[in-house]
Parts: C-alpha cells; sequence; structure tokens
C-alpha cells in the first residue's frame, strides 16, 4: 500500500481534525498577550517588594504583613532569605540538612536544575526585589516558549495559557515555567517532530523523554509521563504496530533516555557534595503535613486524629494512593487503546497529574501551572477549566487573607469571614474538580493536529523512482 493510501485509511481520530486556521500573525499575538500576562504576573508580586530594604536585604517595612494582607506572597521574594541565597552560595556543593531539618550551606529544597536557576537569578541580586526581577527575566522566556508551542499545537485555545488567572497568580509565585516547559515541549516532537528531515516514533519519544528527564530535574512530576510515553511507543503510537509485534526495544529506548537524563543532571552536584543533593530529597520526605501544605491530608485528618498518628498515616497513604492513581490511569488508558488502536499517552500523563495533585501531602497554589498546558493539549469542556479557575482563585487569595487573620489576631474562623471559607472551597473545590478531571481527560481526544503522518513514514524505493 503507498503512503498516500495508508494515510487515507487511517481514521479521522488518528490523523486528528483540521484546526481552525492559526497563521503567524495569530501566533504572534498570542505571545504578545502571554507578555502582557507575565508582565501583569511581576507587577502583582512587585507590590510585596522594597520601598526600603534592611540589611539583609529584605523589603521593609512590613514586609511579612504586606505580602498576606495585599496577597502578593511569592516563595522567590519570601526565600532570599534562609537558604543562603542572599549570599550567592552555589546550591548543593557545600550544603546538608542538620537535625532539626533546616537546609544549610546554600541547598534548596527543590532538584539541581532549579537550584541553578535560583542561584543564577541572586549572582546580580543585592536586595529580594532585585532576585525576583532577575529570577522573572530568567523565567519569562520559558512561559513566552510554552505559550508558542501550545498555539503551534491547539491554536487559539492557547489562551488559556496565555492570558489565564493562573499565569497572573503564578508565573513568578514559584519556579514553574520551565518544568511547564518541558513537559509542553516533549507533547510537541512527539507530535510535530523537528526541522524538515521525517524522524521515526522511536526518535521522536526519545528526544521527549529526554525533556521529561530534564523536567524532573526541575521539579520532579514529569518523570511520571515517561510511563505512557513508553506505552505509546511499545504500541506503535498512531502508526500502529508493526507486523502486530508490540515495540520493546523502542520502549525501553525511551526509558532509557529519560534515566540517563535524569543522572547525568544529577551526577555532578552527587559527587561534589552529596551530603547537599540529598538534603533537597530528604526536605520533602520530612515536611510535615500542616496548615501551610492545602493538600486533602490535613483538612481530612487533623480535626479528628493527634498530629503524630496524622503524619505517619499520611507518610503511607499518599505516595501508596498516588501509585495507585498512576497505575489505574494507565490501565484505563490501555483499555481505551484496545479499543481505539492508539494509546492514550497525553491523556492518561493529564490523568496522572490530576491524582499526584490530589494525593500529594504537598498542593502548593503554584501546581496549577503545571495543569494548565492539559487544558490546553485535550479537548475537553471549558466549564471544567473555568470551574477550576474558579476554585484555583478562591485558594490563592484566600489562603493568605487567612494567613493575615490568623498571624495578625483578625477573626479566622469558618464563620467570621470570606478567608475562611474561600480556603475551604478551594481545598475541597479543587479536590473534587481533580477527581471528576482524572475521568475527564482519561475520555478527551487531543485538542491538536499531528504532523501529516506521510512526513513521518519512510519514503519507498518505488515512490523514489515516481519522483
Amino acid at each position: 500500500m503507498s503512503r498516500t493510501r495508508e494515510v487515507a485509511a487511517l481514521p479521522a481520530r488518528v490523523v486528528g481534525r483540521r484546526p481552525r486556521r492559526f497563521g503567524r500573525f495569530a501566533l504572534a499575538a498570542l505571545i504578545l498577550l502571554c507578555g502582557l500576562t507575565l508582565l501583569l504576573g511581576f507587577a502583582n508580586k512587585d507590590r510585596c517588594t522594597g520601598p526600603t530594604f534592611d540589611q539583609w536585604g529584605r523589603s521593609a517595612p512590613d514586609y511579612e504583613k504586606r505580602n498576606k494582607s495585599e496577597v502578593c506572597y511569592s516563595d522567590i521574594q519570601h526565600l532570599w532569605i534562609g537558604r543562603d541565597i542572599d549570599r550567592h552560595v552555589f546550591p548543593y556543593v557545600d550544603g546538608g540538612i542538620d537535625s532539626k531539618g533546616v537546609l544549610t550551606g546554600g541547598t534548596v529544597e527543590y532538584p539541581v536544575l532549579t537550584g541553578l536557576l535560583i542561584w543564577a537569578g541572586a549572582v546580580f541580586a543585592h536586595t529580594d526585589a532585585a532576585f525576583l526581577l532577575f529570577s522573572a527575566l530568567l523565567m519569562a522566556p520559558f512561559g513566552l516558549a510554552t505559550a508558542w508551542l501550545l498555539g503551534k499545537l491547539s491554536g487559539w485555545r492557547a489562551l488559556l495559557w496565555a492570558i489565564g488567572p493562573p499565569m497572573v497568580l503564578y508565573a513568578f509565585h514559584n519556579w514553574d515555567l520551565p518544568v511547564a516547559f518541558c513537559s509542553v515541549a516533549a507533547v510537541y516532537v512527539v507530535h510535530r517532530g523537528w526541522g524538515r528531515t521525517p524522524r521515526p516514533l522511536v526518535d521522536r519519544a526519545v528526544v521527549a523523554a529526554v525533556l521529561l528527564g530534564l523536567g524532573f530535574a526541575f521539579k520532579i512530576y514529569p518523570a511520571a509521563f515517561v510511563l505512557p510515553l513508553c506505552l505509546y511507543v511499545l504500541t506503535g503510537g498512531r502508526e500502529g504496530l508493526a507486523g502486530g509485534k508490540y515495540d520493546w526495544p523502542g520502549a525501553v529506548k525511551v526509558a532509557l533516555a529519560s534515566a540517563v537524563t535524569v543522572v547525568l543532571v544529577n551526577l555532578p552536584f552527587a559527587v561534589l557534595g552529596f551530603a547537599g543533593w540529598q538534603a533537597s530529597f530528604t526536605f520533602q520526605q520530612l515536611r510535615r503535613v500542616d496548615i501551610t501544605t492545602n493538600s486533602i491530608w490535613f483538612w481530612s485528618m487533623r480535626p479528628f486524629m493527634p498530629d503524630e498518628s496524622m503524619q505517619a498515616v499520611v507518610g503511607v497513604l499518599s505516595p501508596v494512593g498516588i501509585l495507585g492513581s498512576f497505575a489505574l490511569a494507565c490501565w484505563l488508558g490501555w483499555r481505551r487503546c484496545r479499543r481505539e488502536g492508539v494509546y492514550p499517552w497525553v491523556p492518561v500523563s493529564a490523568a496522572m497529574l490530576c491524582g499526584f495533585l490530589l494525593l500529594h501531602k504537598v498542593h502548593s497554589p503554584q501546581y496549577t501551572l503545571w495543569l494548565v498546558p492539559m487544558f490546553v493539549l485535550l479537548r475537553i469542556p471549558l466549564g471544567w477549566v473555568f470551574a477550576y479557575f474558579a476554585a484555583d482563585i478562591a485558594m490563592g487569595v484566600g489562603i493568605f487573607r487567612w494567613y493575615y487573620a490568623i498571624e495578625f489576631g483578625q477573626p479566622s474562623g469558618i464563620y467570621d469571614g470570606l478567608s475562611a471559607q474561600a480556603v475551604v472551597i478551594g481545598v475541597w473545590g479543587r479536590a473534587a474538580l481533580l477527581v471528576a478531571l482524572f475521568f475527564v481527560f482519561l475520555r478527551a481526544q487531543v485538542a491538536f493536529r499531528d504532523r501529516p503522518l506521510d512526513r513521518f513514514l519512510p519514503v519507498t524505493s518505488d515512490e523514489k523512482a515516481k519522483r
């Protein structure tokens, strides 16, 4: 069968629907809008800086009061003090963690590429305001590049990323834009490739696995997407199984590419300063479930269980639940593959992310930035998206107003004001929506059209002669 007939024989759900026209002008407009939103997001956080600074470069006066009452808190500005960032100490190499769980010697609680990004943002900074500015300048290109890739894939649906409320609230809340870029770039190379030279599926998936490995070195979670990507390669992707045989060598190659990437990125730090490198993981393992973690575990267990018992139970239930959600998502994806012929690796990845966000012991507000690309890449009703944004806004605003009420002696009970009520809506609203989205994502079709299949298929000698 010729390549033309082979492509024509594919069902429409595999080739993908032709998207509405989205040309260069539209893509430029999208990136411009994203840039304006990033500026707004920076201005939102910059409200907490200055106007004066103390001897450590901390904004004054009343920094702790302002960042909560005015809802302009960011981890970037806050961590200027307490991690030796203000002292420009290179991360991990001379660091560690003491008996009280306090990080020392430049170690931060994030994987190594985020640690490098933090250090780079502080090199020329001498105040928390300058650190916020330089960090924003380093991360903004990742936000714009993510918008570009999403626009190339899903057209105007990428506005959910470019101008959505999460970008204003969280673009510079923490260091999450680079990891979002890695995840989206992995999807892009699998389904669109790069350059004009046709690339086999395994080659595209290997590059995607490298990107997911780099994502792991920023914020861990993209590593979970390697498993559904391996299953996608194992079953032949949209090209289908060659000779009806599973592609085990290809799947193993993809897994190894990701694993080798993680090792190569982490190895220099582990060799030069093992204690500091290990301390970043130890810190997360020791982190307690408390009022700052925003997870369902604290809100569901703390009223009925002593603190130490709760910590022990969550230490088991959280990882077991996350792994169980991953297994369920992959299994349901396999069942869909048996029906449709293509393993839905992007929907499965989105469902796995929902499981992680729901069941992890920490659910920081900026994690919403991890989820937004899935709203763009998968064709789900926008009502789900707007409902999640509403719950997220309630959480993102309410939590800091509630902290302000607690810390500065204001009424903070559930009947005393909107802040505590907003937090409850945020915690349980997000949780309910994540459960629903787990299954909505698994049924969803992708919102992008793959590169035409004949650009990936090898050219036969007969077709070369015809040309």
